[in-house]
């Protein structure tokens, strides 16, 4: 008896401590994250060369730039304009504004106006040293410029070229911040509302995910300190988003199970330990196949990918140990009143109810082939609007807003048909410089040339085109000065614009065999099975079609966009196919659990439907609702991303989880675990499994 006392009150200690115990753990991990987490956006850069393909010419050609006298130069295009003609007094006008600018700053050379043929415009190049790779002291000497540069009474003057576009994409990418977050926290808490019909429950995973978000910041920044892995406002936006959607969806399992095990469990602390056990595993795993996902990023050659890849990473993994730890915690710690109003009572027995997922279950029952061919057809001809995807995007069509770098490019390509505004910048060897400058104005499609700067053993030489930017005829040039120029390269916006278009399409051919082969891999080892995880695999594999192929049918004809940012399809893969096969793992787990429990197949699969379907079908529509919050941003390669990943998500979740996935189990039957030892079991007479508490996810 007293061995026995002693032995329950260890036990009721450990049950008080252990929640307690992770709470101050917690508490301690944040204190140290801090300090770093706010230096986070420190750290943050959106130069074109953070996003740039790591071996490409226009990269090389931003390095050796900011080695040369002064660094990375700056340059900016004043363009003046009046739709009637300028007037003697504009010109006037613009030259003393120009004078002004070029004493108050150091610029590179003596800025010439040049005026378009039909007179209503004047551009004069400008670009200046000064800042160097201050990003700030860039965005003030743009802003100067600005400030100077003013029009009124008909004449307009807007400040355009890389370096303005630069300080005007960073100015929308430090905005995104609080907005991105804010309206992603008000979004998962809208929905965790109505799914939890409680005032007070959906404060406790919000508030983690929050928790989890702000560790990530921190995380992120030792990465960046430590092996120097780049943070962008793209990838920062991503991780956000990552951490909220996968960790609300984590939660939802959790509990979800955790709500079930106290009505068979009376003390909340062995109810969440039991709930642990059972949801546990499959979240591991889930999590696990979402991070390898996301590492393979790490393989392609484009800047910001690669970085996408460890922050999407990080985020992930904070969201999991949230989940896991602190969050079981704090429901602990608040016992079974959090529920309120709808607590689950000790011995209590939810209200039976037929459940949509229990009547989508009986279709795909009854004529699984024909539901599986109905489906597949339907993704077909989904993806098959793919190829009405507009071409790639345009650095002018990159904004869903139109700020006054924008504004000044259609200006100048409206004004000046016949010739290109944006130089094409070639870093020669000092010791052929000459030789490199009479090729390049030798070129075809090539107007002038000029050299400049010259430092490090390289000198810059700044070549215009005949033809307006970004067109095909510029692109023939700037291949044709990569043909020509050997040992030099070949840089500037347009020639980014090129290189970014080759290295995506490279990365995906490299990168999706990559994820399809590790996702398979992972797969293979959960469920013991060949059959299965292949066709998990093919499940988001034609999800992600459908989904780019909805973005075809609505990204021109709706949103009016002009082209297609040419990293969507890969990211849009990399991001469908981790999280979709997130789901099915869920599906899978239960399925296989149920057959180990003696269940035979078709009951086995309709019955791991009807216990996961609706967590499931919450879980997607969290995470189908934060992605969908970038395509509340203002850029549009953002806004592409976030529509393809949502979309795909609830294809993923209404179609291909709850009929596809099921009807193939069904036609498959045990054939679906080959070549593992359930493939090899006898059949079975069905083994009633609705009234047994679930076993799984």
């Amino acid at each position: 008896m007293g061995a026995a006392r002693t032995g329950a009150g260890t036990s009721g200690g450990r049950r008080r401590a252990v929640p307690w115990l992770v709470l101050g753990l917690w508490i301690a991990v944040l204190a140290i994250a801090s300090p770093f987490a706010s230096k986070l956006s420190d750290v943050q850069r959106d130069r074109a060369v953070d996003y740039l393909p790591a071996s490409a010419d226009s990269t090389q050609v931003a390095k050796i730039q900011d080695r040369l006298p002064g660094g990375e130069a700056t340059e900016m295009v004043v363009v003046y304009h009046r739709d009637a003609g300028l007037t003697a007094a504009d010109k006037a006008t613009a030259a003393d504004q120009i004078a002004e600018i070029a004493g108050a700053h150091r610029l590179t050379g003596r800025p010439a106006g040049i005026p378009s043929e039909d007179g209503t415009t004047l551009m004069y190049p400008v670009a200046s040293t000064e800042p160097g790779q201050d990003e700030e002291a860039r965005d003030a000497l743009v802003n100067a410029v600005r400030d100077v540069a003013e029009g009124g009474d008909g004449l307009s003057v807007e400040v355009g070229g890389a370096g303005a576009l630069t300080t005007d994409a960073a100015e929308v990418y430090n905005s995104l911040d609080g907005p991105l977050l804010y309206t992603t926290a008000a979004v998962v808490a809208l929905l965790l509302i109505l799914i939890y019909r409680s005032p007070f429950l959906w404060l406790v995973p919000l508030a983690v995910a929050g928790i989890a978000d702000y560790l990530s910041m921190g995380v992120a920044y030792g990465l960046n300190q430590g092996f120097g892995t780049s943070v962008s406002g793209q990838s920062t936006g991503i991780m956000t988003i990552l951490v909220f959607g996968v960790g609300t969806d984590y939660a939802l399992l959790l509990v979800s199970r955790y709500r079930e095990e106290l009505r068979r469990i009376e003390r909340p602390y062995d109810a969440m330990t039991a709930a642990l056990r059972g949801c546990g595993p499959a979240v591991l795993a889930s999590s696990g196949t979402v991070a390898a996902g996301l590492l393979c990023l790490l393989a392609a050659d484009l800047n910001s990918s690669r970085g996408m890849g460890p922050l999407g990473t990080v985020g992930v993994l904070c969201a999991l140990a949230a989940m896991l730890t602190l969050l079981p915690a704090v429901l602990v710690l608040l016992g079974r009143r959090v529920f309120w109003p709808l607590v689950p009572r000790y011995g209590s027995t939810p209200k039976a109810r037929r459940s949509l997922f229990t009547a989508m279950g009986s279709s795909a029952e009854r004529r699984p082939r024909a539901v599986l061919v109905g489906g597949a057809l339907l993704l077909g001809a989904l993806a098959l609007g793919s190829l009405n995807l507009p071409g790639d995007l345009k650095q002018e069509d990159t904004f869903t807003t139109r700020p006054e770098a924008i504004a000044a490019m259609e200006t100048l390509a409206a004004a000046y048909p016949e010739r290109g505004t944006q130089p094409i910048t070639v870093i020669a060897p000092t010791d052929r410089a000459d030789a490199a400058l009479a090729e390049a104005r030798d070129t075809r499609g090539v107007e002038s040339a000029e050299t400049g700067r010259s430092g490090g053993g390289w000198t810059e030489l700044t070549v215009l085109a005949s033809a307006p930017p970004q067109s095909a005829a510029e692109t023939a040039t700037i291949e044709e000065l990569r043909d020509r120029l050997d040992g030099s390269y070949v840089g500037g916006p347009s020639a980014q614009q090129v290189d970014l278009e080759e290295t995506s399409a490279r990365d995906t051919v490299i990168v999706v065999p990559i994820v399809l082969l590790s996702v398979l891999l992972i797969l293979v080892v959960l469920l013991r099975s060949l059959v299965a995880p292949l066709i998990l695999v093919a499940a988001v594999v034609a999800v992600w079609g459908a989904a780019l192929g909805i973005g075809g049918l609505v990204f021109g004809p709706v949103f009016g966009f002009e082209g297609t940012d040419p990293g969507l399809g890969l990211l849009s893969f990399v991001f469908l196919v981790a999280l979709g096969v997130d789901y099915g793992i869920f599906l899978m787990h239960r399925m296989r659990e149920e057959s180990l429990h003696g269940a035979e197949p078709t009951r086995a699969a309709l019955t791991a439907l009807r216990t996961t379907g609706g967590v499931i079908a919450s879980a997607g529509l969290v995470l189908a609702a934060t992605f969908a919050v970038l395509t509340n941003m203002p850029m549009v390669q953002l806004v592409e991303l976030g529509f393809v990943i949502a979309v795909g998500v609830l294809l993923d979740t209404f179609l291909v989880r709850t009929y596809l996935v099921t009807s193939a189990s069904v036609v498959l039957r045990r054939r679906v675990w080959w070549p593992g030892r359930l493939s090899r079991a006898p059949e079975e007479e069905p083994v009633p499994t609705g009234d047994r508490e679930p076993a799984g996810v």
